[in-house]
């Protein structure tokens, strides 16, 4: 090797400043995607005016401790009779009788939107309440629910899993 020979490749400034660039440039498209995929799988609100709601807030104290007063107690899961899942709510007050109130509720994915279900309940009596669910995708839901006995409400809201787990 001739020692006065001068390297083929020198590393410059503007070599320097283009290496730096590209870093950046690709950090920040990388950003961007990330971003846009977020934005694409989360709406954003969970519940539909959420600032008016917040506006609100204090209606919304006053009706948790009118249901705190009421001391029913509200249970709800899955069930599978004759391969047709079942959503059941057993709805029971502060001595553990069932309560007879007016129930709706709707039945949320929990990882999308658009399967929502709107739920209609059949009282079975003594405050159990079933509704029929055909053909329900498997994995987690939300339940929101409210029982109506006259001037009263009771708001039910549960995490749910279909197929329900066996105990092991």
């Amino acid at each position: 090797m001739n020692p006065s020979a001068k390297p083929t490749f020198q590393l410059r400034g503007v070599h320097v400043a283009w290496a730096m660039a590209a870093f950046f440039a690709t950090i920040i498209s990388v950003n961007v995607l990330f971003t846009i995929i977020a934005i694409d799988s989360f709406p954003g609100e969970d519940v539909r005016r959420s600032y008016l709601q917040g506006l609100n807030y204090n209606d919304t104290l006053a009706e948790r401790s009118a249901q705190r007063a009421l001391q029913w107690r509200a249970a709800a899961g899955f069930s599978d009779q004759a391969g047709s899942p079942a959503l059941v709510v057993q709805l029971m007050d502060a001595r553990g009788a069932g309560v007879a109130a007016e129930l709706t509720g709707q039945l949320r994915r929990a990882v999308a939107d658009g399967q929502d279900r709107t739920l209609s309940f059949v009282s079975l009596g003594d405050g159990l309440y079933r509704a029929t669910l055909p053909d329900l995708e498997p994995g987690v839901w939300d339940l929101r629910a409210e029982a109506v006995q006259g001037d009263r409400r009771f708001a039910i809201q549960r995490r749910l899993s279909w197929p329900p787990s066996t105990p092991r």
